[in-house]
């Protein structure tokens, strides 16, 4: 797989039928292993082992529904208290970050009512603050540490 911008971590890998799988710590399986699951599980080591989320706060690709349309989140971070603190939409890294991917992590937004959102091909990744008195988002350099709520 491609080298991605992220630290090196570790992973669990494996062949099963000629095809590659990778182990995801939070849903405790192995995943088939994808460009775009290759960028999701960098993001999951990132908010683990380097940001210091804790792993029971963390939801992987749960399916929500949007204005009577089903659609699935890549990765939600919550507050202790239950609210959603983050928000991560992956793409894998031949896909371009363009306002488009901005729009879909935003409508995600008007249902969960996150604090922050990323967004990330696994070689660019984009922080956001949401602002929801002016209904528009700040970007931020990076995504802070895991701090207790």
């Amino acid at each position: 797989m491609q080298e991605l911008e992220f630290p090196a971590y570790e992973f669990r890998l494996k062949n099963s039928e000629n095809k590659p799988y990778i182990f995801d710590p939070i849903r405790k399986k192995f995943i088939h292993l994808t460009p775009e699951e290759w960028v999701r599980q960098h993001v999951l080591q990132f908010l683990i082992q380097t940001k210091g989320y804790p792993s029971s706060l963390i939801n992987v690709e749960k399916e929500i529904k949007i204005y009577d349309t089903k659609k699935r989140y890549d990765i939600v971070v919550f507050n202790s208290d239950g609210t959603i603190f983050l928000v991560v939409e992956c793409k894998r890294p031949s896909v371009a970050i363009t306002q488009a991917t901005f729009d879909q992590i935003a409508r995600y937004n008007l249902l969960l009512k996150a604090e922050l959102l990323m967004v990330t091909n696994g070689l660019q990744h984009y922080y956001c603050a949401m602002d929801f008195e002016e209904e528009r988002y700040h970007f931020l350099k990076e995504l802070p540490n895991y701090n207790i709520k």
